[in-house]
């Protein structure tokens, strides 16, 4: 028997597939950090500029989650998952050849179309080819491939735009793209039936899904208690750790310990480690010991703990900051059990659509939380810069880190009203 013969191979096959174009997506998102100082010369960009370059990824990766869910559910991953590493390619194209402000901007949202389908193309994947007791480990290891994404985005990527420039490394990242796609069109299939195989033990059956059933599906979710409760919960998380990694962790280091950003960047880069580690670790642990929302409950209360210290002592030794980032970074992997909740409590032909709503929240928390940072700071800025950074006071940190500590302990608290219900 061949390995693409072997059900049970030619699904670990696939979703490398899918996964490699998903450590694209996350090595996208994350660009800008490193080349922003590029980006603001080439373009002529501003500050505010620069940030709208930034947000538009986000922007556009929110929208396009629930008709990614519909799609992913009437389609199955193979077209969506494929489409989406062209489309995000092209994007990265454009983003090369941009001239300016404009098509910078929207090249960016291309390539968060495109990257917005792929995570919900794998978590439909992984429903379609594994148990439901092995899905919030896949979850969560397919959560570490993004965590391997943000360590690529910091020293790997800087290394690679000193050599080659970022317009050439923007290139080559399409072109590992475009052959990321191919792949995953050759190699995934909507499940092992519709791949010629056998099925899986344990692996339910997939219907097809007609659009009406589609259609309750939304608005069951929309009347749906629990899952705006999870959606508020993975707004939380997933908001606060992209904000901490992706603009404000490095910022708050420079300013307020007088460090450089390089070494403010290593920082970040134990959170992206700790991303690798969590979602794994988390996920098997909640499959192993069949439950789901104790490591929900603790790790986010973890989380917020975490987070009030900084926001409490305002400039805790740097070992703490440091284990803050690192544990920040692992319990994004409670975080993700918010996807496994939701798609277990659906149909399994709408566990597309039902798991893109929820991850839907967490990229609007990306976009709404490092504003509400920003602007927490702004009312605390001293006009001056430190190491190329505008300065805040510490005062203004601490209520910035303040605001993330109690959205996720308003998560917290969602994760209690979830446990209750579910009793």
């Amino acid at each position: 028997m061949g390995v693409l013969s072997d059900p049970r191979t030619r699904r670990w096959v696939a979703w490398g597939a899918l996964a490699s174009v998903f450590l694209l997506v996350n090595l996208h998102r994350l660009s800008t950090g490193v080349l922003s100082e590029r980006l603001t010369a080439a373009f002529g960009l501003s500050a505010a500029e620069l940030g709208t370059v930034h947000a538009a990824f986000f922007i556009a990766y929110a929208i396009v989650q629930i008709p990614t869910g519909v799609l992913a559910d009437r389609v199955g991953p193979r077209y969506v998952g494929a489409g989406g590493a062209v489309l995000l390619s092209l994007g990265a194209v454009g983003f090369t050849l941009s001239s300016g402000y404009a098509a910078a901007v929207l090249s960016r949202a291309v390539i968060g179309v495109g990257s917005g389908v792929i995570f919900v193309s794998i978590l439909r994947f992984c429903a379609n080819w594994y148990r439901t007791d092995e899905f919030a480990t896949m979850t969560g290891v397919t959560g570490a491939v993004a965590g391997l994404g943000a360590i690529l985005a910091t020293t790997p990527l800087a290394l690679a735009v000193d050599a080659i420039g970022w317009r050439t490394t923007v290139l080559a990242l399409a072109g590992v793209g475009f052959a990321a796609g191919g792949a995953t069109f050759v190699l995934v299939r909507a499940s092992p039936s519709d791949a010629g195989l056998e099925p899986i033990e344990g692996v339910p059956e997939q219907p097809s899904v007609t659009l009406r059933e589609t259609g309750e599906h939304l608005r069951t979710l929309a009347h749906d208690a629990d899952q705006w409760l999870l959606s508020a919960v993975f707004f939380a998380t997933n908001g606060t750790l992209l904000t901490l990694i992706g603009l404000w962790g490095v910022p708050y280091l420079v300013v307020v310990y007088d460090v450089s950003v390089a070494t403010a960047s290593t920082y970040t880069l134990l959170g992206a480690v700790g991303m690798l580690l969590g979602g794994p670790t988390i996920g098997w642990l909640s499959d192993r010991f069949e439950t789901r929302y104790l490591p929900l409950s603790a790790g986010v209360a973890l989380f917020a703990v975490a987070l009030a210290a900084i926001a409490v002592t305002g400039r805790p030794p740097l070992y703490v900051v440091a284990g803050v980032y690192a544990v920040s970074g692992f319990l994004i992997g409670a975080g993700l059990l918010t996807l496994t909740v939701v798609k277990e409590r659906y149909p399994a032909g709408a566990s597309g659509v039902a798991t893109s709503t929820v991850n839907a929240a967490g990229f609007v928390g990306a976009s709404v939380l490092p504003w509400a940072m920003g602007t927490a700071l702004d009312a605390y800025r001293t006009g001056e810069r430190v190491g190329g950074t505008v300065a805040y006071t510490e005062f203004g940190y601490r209520v910035a880190f303040g605001i993330v500590a109690a959205v996720l302990g308003g998560a917290f608290l969602c994760t209690l009203a979830l446990w209750y219900r579910a009793e």
